[in-house]
This record gives C-alpha cells, sequence and structure tokens, in this order.
C-alpha cells in the first residue's frame, strides 16, 4: 500500500490550540491502528469492530455526548469531527473514514437530539466506546433519494410494540452495526406525516441482514441490504414522536451533507499530493514529468479549485457550529465538494498513466470511491433542485 506525502501544512484560521492536539493524536492513531492493516481489511470488505472499540478508547467517537454518558462534552463543536474526516483523506484510509464518520457525523445526532433519558442512559455509553456501531437505514431497493416514498411499514400492536416489514439496501455499517436507525411508515396512508424513527437493535427478533455488497469502490467499507420480516421491535426503541420521523430525517441532512464534503475536499487534496510526489519522482524522455507544462497546469488547477472549496466548505463548517447553515448552503457545499472529489482524482490517476489504474496506488482506489460521493447523501441532481428552491425558482 503506497502511503500519502501530506503537504505543506496550512494552519487554517478555523481551528484551535485544542483541535490540533486532537489531529495529531487522531494522526497517530490512524498511523498505528488503521493504515498498516488498511489493505487487508479493504480486501476482507469490512473493518473489524475492534477498530471501532480501540477509536472510542482513545476518545474518538462521540465527542459531542456529555461526559455523563462517557463522551468528551464538546458540546456542538463539529470541527473536531471535521478533522477526524480529513486526517482519514490525508492518511488514504477512506473506507475506514466513512464508517467512522458516518458514526460521529450522521448517527449521533439523532441519538442526541431525539433519545429519551432512558434511551440515552441505554446506548449513548455504547456508542462512544464503540461497543455499540451505529447506522443509518434509509434507502430501499425503490427508493433513493425521495424519502417519503418509504415502504418499510411498522405497525403498532396492541401491546405497544410495533411489527416491522419491508428491507433497506445500500446501507453504511450495514454489517457492523448494532443499532440501525430505522425509517418506517406507522400510517402508510401518509406520505410525510406517517413516517417515524425507530431504532432496530442487533439481536430483534425478525431483523436479518443480507449479504455485504461487492461494490465498485470504498471496498473496506460494509454495506448491506437490511430485510425485516415481521421484526419485533419494542416501543422503548420508537425515537422520538410517532409521526415525525420525516422531520428528524430532513434536520440532520445539513451536518450529513457537510460531512460528505468534507471528505470530498478532503481527498482532492490527498489525491493533489499524491500526485504531486509522483510527477516529480517519475521519469519520461529523460526528466521527470514534471517538467512538462500541460503537467504543471493541470496540477496547477487542481490546486486553485481545492483552495476556492475549501475556503467554502471552511465558512460553511463555521455557519454549521452557530446553527445558522441551511439546507441550500449544505446541499452547494455537497455539491461543489463532490464535484471538485471528481474532477480531481480523474486528472490524478490520469497524470500516474496505467500505474494509477493499480489499486496498489493509492490514486487508483481514491478514483473509485470517489464516484459514489456524487450519489449517496442525496444525489447531486438533488442538490440543484435544493438550491433552485432557494432561489425561489422551484
Amino acid at each position: 500500500m503506497s502511503t500519502i506525502t501530506p503537504g505543506p501544512v496550512h494552519r487554517r484560521a478555523l481551528y484551535e490550540d485544542d483541535h490540533e492536539d486532537f489531529r495529531e493524536s487522531f494522526r497517530r492513531f490512524l498511523a498505528n491502528e488503521v493504515v498498516p492493516h488498511f489493505e487487508q481489511w479493504e480486501k476482507d470488505g469490512i473493518v473489524p469492530r475492534e477498530v471501532f472499540a480501540a477509536a472510542g478508547a482513545n476518545g474518538f467517537l462521540g465527542m459531542q455526548v456529555p461526559e455523563e454518558y462517557g463522551g468528551a462534552g464538546v458540546g456542538d463543536d463539529f470541527r473536531f469531527n471535521a478533522i477526524i474526516g480529513e486526517e482519514c483523506c490525508a492518511a488514504g484510509v477512506g473506507g475506514f473514514g466513512v464508517g467512522i464518520t458516518l458514526h460521529n457525523d450522521v448517527c449521533l445526532p439523532y441519538f442526541l437530539e431525539y433519545c429519551n433519558e432512558e434511551q440515552k442512559q441505554r446506548w449513548l455509553p455504547g456508542i462512544c466506546d464503540g461497543t455499540l456501531i451505529t447506522a443509518v437505514a434509509m434507502t430501499e431497493p425503490g427508493t433513493g433519494s425521495d424519502l417519503a416514498g418509504i415502504r418499510t411499514k411498522a405497525i403498532k400492536q396492541d401491546d405497544g410494540s410495533y411489527v416491522m416489514d419491508g428491507a433497506k439496501t445500500f446501507i453504511t455499517n450495514g454489517i457492523n452495526g448494532d443499532l440501525i436507525i430505522t425509517a418506517a411508515k406507522t400510517d402508510p396512508k401518509e406520505r410525510h406525516r406517517g413516517l417515524s424513527i425507530f431504532i432496530v437493535e442487533r439481536d430483534t427478533p425478525g431483523f436479518e441482514r443480507g449479504r455485504n455488497l461487492e461494490k465498485v469502490g470504498m471496498h473496506s467499507q460494509d454495506t448491506a441490504e437490511l430485510f425485516f420480516d415481521g421484526a419485533r421491535v419494542p416501543a422503548e426503541n420508537l425515537l422520538g414522536d410517532e409521526g415525525s420521523g420525516f422531520k428528524y430525517l430532513v434536520s440532520n441532512l445539513a451536518q450529513e451533507r457537510m460531512s460528505i464534503a468534507l471528505l470530498g475536499v478532503g481527498v482532492a487534496e490527498a489525491a493533489l499530493q499524491e500526485t504531486i510526489t509522483y510527477v516529480k519522482e517519475r521519469q519520461a524522455f529523460g526528466q521527470p514529468i514534471s517538467g512538462n507544462q500541460v503537467v504543471r497546469h493541470m496540477l496547477a488547477d487542481c490546486r486553485a479549485e481545492i483552495d476556492c472549496v475549501q475556503a467554502f466548505v471552511d465558512q460553511c463548517l463555521t455557519e454549521l457550529g452557530e446553527r445558522t447553515l441551511t439546507p441550500e448552503r449544505a446541499a452547494s457545499c455537497k455539491l461543489l465538494a463532490t464535484e471538485l472529489q471528481g474532477r480531481v482524482t480523474d486528472k490524478c490517476v490520469q497524470l500516474h498513466g496505467g500505474y494509477g489504474y493499480m489499486t496498489e496506488y493509492a490514486v487508483g482506489r481514491m478514483y473509485a470511491d470517489a464516484r459514489v460521493t456524487r450519489i449517496y447523501g442525496g444525489a447531486n441532481e438533488i442538490m440543484k433542485e435544493i438550491i433552485a428552491k432557494g432561489l425561489g425558482v422551484g
């Protein structure tokens, strides 16, 4: 496995000393616990559960969780999450990064915002120490970005429990997951108000996992089909209020899209640094290929684009912390960062020549991993619709 060569360190005004100390600690964790094993995990198609426990033991899970539930109690400061994503990209371990950022960035807010006290005591300590891995199950075989079109049903029984029937697909952490945030219709007649959120636990009767799906990229990230065949979900696993699921899902999408954007620009930066090193070393016609103007200009284009998108991502990250980030801004951020990720990784593969198409080279994996980012978290076409509606033309 090739190792990413870090580029020049640009101390961004976004971060303070505590954040940079956290960065150094997490960077050491990756170097010791993740990078040496990542190539094997790519072959295995899954990250061992023990790695989540190791991350939790070192304070890299559930940073926003209050201390009384086992977290670090950093409040709404998402910058710690951003550092984890950035460092995973820089280390070339995107598959691991997606699993841990999903756990921290996407799933955790549901538990913090909508759990009652009993649920918090039951689940938050395990989320923080890595013994309870989380996943979110929205996408269905016939339903992608249209959340209101979810068909999985959860019908309330006389004893207050729910019987769930349906299927989900493309679920990240689907094999490893212990707590599955599951969207289901409690009133199938209602398109929006009939949707509710449940926490389906690993040992729930009637809940089964399908195969670990074989993907074009992100091979170490387990992605599964989930099946609910008369799954009996207790009443105490309803999250928040019945019928409020659509509101809950939508309210958390801005942070999810910011997480994807952070990884997008982070991968673009890592691919650029890897390629700069390569073109300085690769010889053609008696000189390094960096001596060719066309090569230098391709790299210059990448540098300029990354700097521009990074500045926008940083601004949106500040707005997220201030709770002023709008859905339209988050959609713009996700759109721009993932499109950038695709363009930059494609150019970097081209500059590597045939070697760029080999999985042993980091840029090859980055290129394959990048494609799905324009699809998940809401397809980029949906991002454009959200932005257009904000303009008053939708």
